[in-house]
């Protein structure tokens, strides 16, 4: 064999890779009200009022540490958005997520920040920024993310 050519071997395999993920105090406190009383939850900088949704630690604009937890609004308005129509694995079922479907940033009612999540429209003829939209629940709720089905837009 000449020197600096090998050949090419392909290796073909699954692995699985288990593993669990701490969200901490913050984090674990949204999810267990969106499980339990189907609330949004943020927390509120003590310094400058800033409320974050999902909670965080930190203030990110300052750098003091939060600990007041508010209730927020679960209507909105959508901030930015697309459309997906590439599926993925959801990997909480292992099953290809339907396309089209709506993503977007909403800024809930009493947060400063913007919540990313699924949106019910997916014809980018019907989304636009300002769009009022609500959170639909789950009725069986797990304490997850998507304990939120979708955010739904308000049509008044």
């Amino acid at each position: 064999m000449p020197k600096g050519k090998y050949p090419l071997l392909t290796v073909r395999s699954e692995i699985e890779q288990p593993y669990n993920y701490s969200l901490g105090r913050y984090g674990s406190k949204l999810l267990k009200e969106l499980r339990d009383n189907k609330r949004i939850v943020g927390i509120k900088c003590p310094r400058c009022g800033h409320v974050y949704v999902p909670p965080r630690q930190v203030c990110g604009k300052c750098f003091v540490k939060m600990d007041e937890f508010v209730e927020v609004s679960s209507r909105g308005v959508l901030d930015s958005f697309t459309v997906v129509y590439f599926s993925f694995l959801d990997p909480e079922t292992g099953e290809k997520r339907p396309v089209p479907y709506g993503y977007g940033r909403i800024k809930l009612h009493g947060a400063d920040s913007e919540f990313l999540h699924f949106l019910e429209e997916s014809d980018i003829d019907k989304l636009k920024i300002g769009l009022p939209v609500e959170a639909v629940f789950r009725e069986n709720r797990t304490g997850s993310f998507k304990d939120i089905k979708y955010f739904r837009v308000i049509r008044e």
